[in-house]
């Protein structure tokens, strides 16, 4: 469902105009003034476009900057389908909606500033926003391109050089100093309209996903479904409005309660609180269900398990990931533009791969393997 703010997005031509602007107005006192990086910072920006899953991985970041910097205003900016998960303040954090083609999020944005510190964990073109945000401060990850894009970055810092999760990696632009493990219950239940709840206990299935090339077969998530329904659960089956024949094909009988494109992400939040175990694609919802608490079970075809998965700041939470090491196709290793020799993962499209062998070659048993596991990692977690 087209909801009215998408009706409102249009070029991205006029935020970039306004942005440049503002931003060369500002640039020549930036850059006459002593600039160094403020010790006590009281205003902070995190400042990205990410999609669901990354956002989330940022957490690490937010409690890494709440640790260091207990009484700052830490700002984030978000889309407006996020803020709703946002809204008991984890972290402390106050959200912002930004939406590079809504020029009136953007003035909304452009309100709230200035800003003592902003950080930048993805693309350093937000950098500009950042001059035109009155920031004092700018931190980002170097190696963006073309060069322009750092230009008004006070602080580059290279990406990791050894494996590790982006949000642990994102951390470090804050400070090398890792934040403490996240816990359930570290984010607040976010506010949320009732829905129709499965009666407990129950699993999630979360069978749809962005591209093609991560979908798992129906048949297998069948099984699957058989294999849970027998240890007596109940069981829920979430994916997009538009991937509601995937949930009829996965489970024709309807013996699951299918949720395609019913719950908001706050809704959804609450549903995988309560579950048992939610067993999920690669997708921004495996990383909603460690936000919400959710023993886990990831199964990675083309993403990168090292570099996407929870890393060690979700590390306590009982979760295993299922995928094939080394694939040989998953032979890419551009993150955000720039080259991570040890990232190796697969971003191509449908058009150019319509066989996803990486996730053909998951099998049922290795998935009820990891279920099983899981499942008795939170019954001792408990």
């Amino acid at each position: 469902m087209r909801d009215a703010s998408a009706a409102r997005r249009g070029s991205r031509f006029p935020s970039r105009l306004l942005i440049a602007a503002l931003a060369l107005w500002k640039s020549p006192s930036r850059l006459l003034s002593a600039r160094k990086p403020p010790p006590h910072p009281r205003r902070i920006l995190v400042l990205h476009t990410l999609l669901l899953g990354d956002t989330i991985m940022l957490s690490a970041l937010v409690a890494r900057l709440r640790a260091k910097y207990p009484e700052a205003d830490i700002v984030m900016t978000c889309s407006a389908a996020q803020q709703a998960l946002y809204s008991g303040h984890p972290w402390g954090v106050r959200t912002v909606v930004y939406d590079e083609r809504d020029i009136g999020t953007l003035r909304a944005l452009l309100a709230t500033g200035p800003y003592d510190l902003v950080l930048i964990p993805a693309e350093t073109r937000l950098s500009w926003l950042a001059v035109a945000l009155g920031a004092k401060w700018i931190v980002a990850f170097a190696g963006d391109r073309p060069a322009y894009k750092n230009w008004p970055v006070d602080s580059l810092l290279p990406f990791s050089t050894v494996p590790i999760a982006w949000g642990d990696m994102a951390a470090q632009l804050a400070d090398p100093a890792p934040p403490r493990a996240f816990r359930r219950g570290d984010w607040p239940a976010p506010a949320s309209c009732p829905f129709d709840a499965p009666p407990a206990p129950y699993c999630v299935l979360h069978v749809g996903a962005g591209t093609p090339l991560r979908l798992w077969p129906a048949a297998r998530w069948r099984q699957v479904l058989d294999a849970l329904l027998a240890r007596g659960f109940a069981v829920a089956i979430t994916c997009g409005a538009e991937e509601a024949a995937l949930a009829l094909e996965i489970d024709p009988e309807q013996r699951a309660r299918h949720y395609a494109g019913a719950l908001d992400l706050a809704q959804l939040w609450h549903l995988l609180h309560g579950a048992r175990l939610t067993v999920s694609l690669d997708t921004g919802i495996a990383h909603l269900a460690r936000a919400a608490g959710s023993p886990l079970v990831v199964l990675f075809g083309p993403g990168s398990a090292q570099l996407f998965g929870g890393g060690n700041f979700f590390s306590a939470a009982p979760e295993r990931k299922v995928f094939i090491p080394d694939f040989f196709c998953r032979d890419e290793n551009m993150i955000f533009r720039r080259k991570v020799i040890w990232a190796a993962h697969c971003g191509r499209n449908f058009g150019d791969c319509t066989d996803p062998k990486c996730m053909h070659a998951i099998d049922v048993a290795m998935v009820l393997g990891a279920i099983g596991e899981t499942l008795e990692k939170s019954a001792d977690a408990r």
